[in-house]
């Protein structure tokens, strides 16, 4: 699976381990940057990423921050990203298993290595699940179509 990858300053410490991660996995992760903890702005960077996967360029996307909030809350400003910012396994599951979320943020501040690596595997693996959870994607899926509160 092709998988966009970004942070910002902040975030970077943790973009290394997470490439190597998805690599050994067998993933292809797609690096947006940034290059140091150099402060950069970070929309400027997570926008592409999840651009890349709301057209199909990448199939999932992971962003990393300092606390992963605002890097969440630029992803899912793009139409077709369901972004979920976890700092355990369980929201990360439920980010999948409910929201079908095709977008996870990650705090580098927040979340050690450690469990960074479990968060990133449990995302991947856990499938959506479907059923009224479906009824409910269908409903941000017009909400964001009516570009409701614009």
């Amino acid at each position: 699976m092709r998988v966009a990858v970004a942070s910002d300053h902040a975030g970077y410490p943790l973009k290394g381990p997470i490439i190597e991660w998805l690599t050994e996995l067998g993933h292809e992760p797609v690096d947006f940057g940034a290059e140091s903890t150099e402060p950069v702005d970070y929309p400027d960077l997570i926008a592409p990423a999840a651009r890349a996967v709301a057209l199909g360029e990448c199939e999932r996307g992971i962003v990393l921050g300092g606390s992963g909030t605002g890097e969440a809350i630029v992803a899912n400003k793009i139409d077709g990203i369901r972004c979920v910012e976890a700092a355990d396994p369980v929201t990360a599951r439920l980010g999948r298993q409910h929201n079908d979320a095709n977008v996870l943020s990650m705090g580098g501040r927040i979340v050690a290595f450690g469990l960074a690596d479990e968060i990133l595997t449990l995302w991947l693996n856990t499938p959506f699940g479907g059923g009224r959870h479906q009824r409910r994607l269908d409903q941000i899926r017009d909400a964001e179509n009516a570009h409701i509160g614009r």
